[in-house]
């Protein structure tokens, strides 16, 4: 078994390794745009690739440490953990956050001994997520909802709201519009302009992005951002207007973007993150998990987020300047919205 990097000309066997979209090659290439050093490494046994996975490393402003981020990937065993530290160290990282695309119910436990491998205090995904499976009917999807789901849902198509795919550079900024006065409204701390904009450039393309926005007599109410790999249909980005929000323009758009998966010939609609079973009513997200959760989904358990130190001495005074740096965001952007 070796694990070595992997060559431009392997990109379709290494797609055909790797489970999620973030994990794709041409997420990969969307982020070397962005100015982040991306390394693709695979196991092959016997010369055939057999798993793949790619890492991203990111420079610490005035200073010359790094920190490694490898999201959504497969298992994790001791060879290539190995495989990460010794990049780690090659790379100056203090740590290489893990995210594993895996879910608790199969039991699967990190091999920590022998490496600094720790949960993280800062993880970037959510731990729980929904899950939709698309090759039920429509009308079974229908019936899977929450009634008020689906009420609301029938509400915005009698009272005339349509959601549209769109591709048109309008269309782009009309969403662009709409996400960041959401940011904004929720406190969310979102992608800038420019992350966007080479988001859609390379992955509208390659056939993995796509755009609805729901409109009511040509005033857009809500536009998602909607991301299909292999058989999957993610929905990371989106945003809503405070206008006309009681014709739920986006109960709508959340069922069409269902049916645009199911066109598309996907099985599973992946809601990118959610709280967890038993979510307090006072949390920021509540609202944020109530609404997906009408929609039916299948709650699943991910193993959770860890961090592989590189740098133990480093690390300590890492998360100690990050609690900080968040405090100060959250304290700048209350500030903001308060004007």
């Amino acid at each position: 078994m070796v694990i070595r990097e992997i060559a431009p000309e392997e990109k379709e066997k290494y797609n055909r390794t790797v489970d999620h979209v973030i994990q794709s090659w041409e997420w990969g290439e969307f982020r070397k745009k962005t100015g982040v050093k991306v390394i693709r490494l695979g196991k092959f046994d016997k010369g055939k690739l057999s798993r793949g996975f790619q890492l991203t490393i990111h420079n610490l402003p005035l200073t010359k440490f790094t920190v490694g981020y490898l999201p959504k990937g497969s298992m994790l065993d001791k060879q290539t953990l190995k495989a990460l530290e010794e990049i780690g160290r090659k790379e100056n990282c203090i740590f290489i956050k893990l995210e594993p695309n895996i879910q608790k119910i199969t039991n699967y436990q990190l091999p920590i001994t022998n490496y600094q491998l720790t949960p993280s205090p800062n993880p970037l995904f959510t731990k729980y997520n929904f899950l939709i499976d698309l090759t039920k009917t429509e009308k079974e999807l229908l019936m899977n909802m929450k009634a008020k789901t689906r009420y609301n849902v029938r509400l915005a198509q009698r009272r005339g709201v349509k959601v549209q795919e769109k591709e048109d550079k309008a269309s782009f900024e009309t969403y662009l519009k709409l996400y960041f006065e959401t940011c904004k409204r929720q406190k969310y701390f979102g992608h800038d302009e420019k992350y966007h904009h080479l988001m859609w450039e390379t992955l509208k393309p390659a056939g993995i992005a796509h755009l609805l926005i729901a409109s009511y007599k040509k005033e857009p109410l809500a536009a998602w951002m909607l991301l299909k790999f292999k058989d999957t249909l993610y929905y990371p980005y989106g945003g809503s207007s405070t206008k006309l929000r009681n014709l739920m323009a986006s109960n709508l758009i959340c069922w069409e973007a269902i049916r645009l998966g199911k066109k598309l010939g996907c099985k599973t609609f992946d809601m990118w993150g959610s709280l967890g079973p038993h979510p307090d009513k006072s949390h920021p997200w509540y609202g944020w998990h109530w609404f997906k959760a009408g929609y039916g989904g299948r709650l699943v358990e991910y193993v959770g987020s860890y961090d592989l130190v590189v740098n133990p001495p480093m690390y300590k005074l890492f998360n100690f300047a990050n609690q900080i740096r968040w405090k100060y965001l959250r304290v700048k952007a209350s500030f903001c919205l308060s004007r």
